[in-house]
């Protein structure tokens, strides 16, 4: 009688392929678990971008530009410059807040600031196909709103927003 000890081939690859399809399905839920934090991430900076307009609005004579300042059309969102001549790019917490929503999200950025309104967009990682169903953007505005946009065939960011609100 001979004792045999140990696994043969054909039980190894079974045991290799089992561990390589549960790694496979392991690593897709990773994945989206990611997409879904950035997608979070995204809304809470944005959320703390109006937090802040609102002191920034009282702390300048209710007006959402700096003393001197001057408006900022829609275009992409502008970085932080101490001498900014838009509350987007004056205040510090709001242009860290959008600059790391920016990094977080993907589709690009539009924003605008006037005297008496502002609007921030932010792609999210989990949209930018226009015309599925997934929103796309991520949108704030100085009216309050705080919302998803889905573009249609067709549209980009820049759909996300008005000259003073979210659409």
């Amino acid at each position: 009688m001979v004792n045999k000890k140990g696994f043969t081939l054909i039980e190894l690859l079974v045991v290799v392929a089992i561990i390589g399809i549960l790694s496979s399905i392991v690593l897709t839920s990773l994945k989206d678990s990611r997409t879904k934090g950035d997608d979070a991430a995204v809304k809470a900076n944005l959320n703390t971008t109006r937090g802040q307009a609102e002191l920034f609005f009282s702390n300048n004579s209710n007006s959402f530009l700096p003393s001197g300042g001057s408006t900022f059309s829609i275009a992409v969102c502008p970085a932080y410059n101490a001498a900014g001549t838009n509350m987007l790019s004056k205040d510090k917490t709001i242009a860290e807040a959008i600059a790391e929503a920016v990094k977080r999200g993907g589709n690009g950025s539009r924003c605008y600031n006037s005297s008496g309104a502002w609007a921030v967009a932010i792609g999210l990682k989990s949209g930018g196909t226009a015309g599925d169903t997934i929103p796309d953007s991520w949108c704030v505005d100085s009216g309050g709103a705080s919302k998803a946009y889905t573009w249609t065939a067709g549209q980009t960011i820049a759909n996300s927003i008005n000259v003073n609100s979210c659409r």
